[in-house]
């Protein structure tokens, strides 16, 4: 499905943080309740599932619209990015912050931070934005791409060429833990 025409695609900047907090959270709260918990949702939010600002810095993290009706403003869709730095998941207070560089000849691009906001769902918004940040990244001289997926995007990311490589259990602040999915792909 081509979505390209019913969503304006863009780098986020620093003014759409407020904005990627809300869709971040609406997401998580509305789409992975089949695969998480309530606590584990709680506990991952922000920390675990959430926005990694220095994607923003690196311009290498995007925002999808919706257009709003007629004078109205636009209403986030969607959001996610790739990463040229280790970090394989996690927003800015997330476990395991690698901020090193990758090399593009050796190392593989980190697939970031995809949300869907439930009410744009399952309208190829996310295999969209999922081909934008491949595009991007193998224009940057990358040819293999890396993430740590939620249980709820593996299909997807499976149906793309993803493959599982390893899964972990990420200790969350409130006691529980969170299950991650590492998953790889080459370009």
């Amino acid at each position: 499905m081509d979505c390209s025409a019913e969503f304006n695609l863009r780098l986020a900047t620093g003014d759409d943080v407020p904005a990627l907090h809300a869709l971040i959270e609406a997401s998580v709260r509305g789409l992975q309740g089949n695969d998480y918990t309530q606590a584990q949702m709680e506990g991952a939010l922000g920390t675990v599932l959430g926005l990694d600002t220095q994607l923003i810095v690196d311009r290498t993290y995007y925002i999808a619209e919706a257009p709003g009706s007629t004078g109205a403003p636009s209403t986030p869709a969607g959001c996610g990015g790739w990463s040229k730095r280790k970090t394989l998941f996690g927003a800015d207070h997330g476990p395991g912050r690698e901020p090193e560089l990758l090399d593009p000849a050796t190392d593989a691009a980190k697939v970031r931070a995809i949300f869907i906001h439930p009410q744009f769902a399952r309208r190829g918004l996310g295999s969209h934005i999922l081909e934008t940040v491949e595009n991007a990244a193998h224009a940057a001289g990358f040819r293999k791409f890396e993430m740590g997926s939620t249980l709820t995007g593996v299909p997807l990311y499976r149906l793309k060429g993803y493959v599982e490589v390893e899964r972990m259990a990420v200790p969350l602040w409130n006691g529980e833990a969170l299950p991650v999915v590492k998953m790889v792909k080459d370009a």
